[in-house]
């Protein structure tokens, strides 16, 4: 019986491993797309503005792979893009980074909280923060929440 439990664990395990990775392949140029906005917001509300050679410096890509993907998101309506005269985030690209900001944020507090140091905090959430499916995402936000509230009384 042990036997037929385990084998049906695995299979289980196995449909769960195929699922998410075609969700993978799915949006893993959504993935990419929400580093750059988050990037692209950062920069603009630390310096007022952002450029190429900015974001290429801060994901660690050349020149050329940042143009391209800038020219993507202002085709796909995320920002406002004229070479050599700056990038501006649209609505929906604004909209985009906040969320990704926020998340991030979520998952820093979350991590601190069961005792992982700042730095490394940081690091863990910007490698996770794509990867949680929303319903997880709220209910963590709800345990932050009740946590922090347990911890005021």
């Amino acid at each position: 019986m042990v036997l037929g439990y385990t084998m049906a664990k695995k299979a289980d395990r196995l449909e769960a491993i195929r699922e998410a990775h075609s969700l993978e392949t799915e949006t893993a140029h959504t993935d990419r797309m929400e580093d750059y906005l988050e990037v692209i917001y950062e920069l603009i509300k630390k310096k007022g503005y952002a450029t190429t050679i900015d974001i290429s410096k801060y994901l660690n890509v050349s020149s050329p792979s940042v143009t391209k993907m800038v020219q993507k998101l202002d085709e796909s309506g995320h920002l406002n893009y004229e070479k050599y005269r700056g990038i501006v985030l649209t609505e929906k690209g604004t909209s985009v980074a906040e969320g990704m900001h926020e998340k991030h944020n979520l998952l820093v507090e979350f991590l601190k909280m069961i005792g992982v140091k700042d730095d490394i905090a940081n690091i863990d959430a910007e490698g996770i923060e794509h990867h949680l499916h929303p319903e997880t995402l709220k209910k963590l936000e709800d345990f932050v929440k009740a946590a922090k509230k347990n911890i005021s009384r």
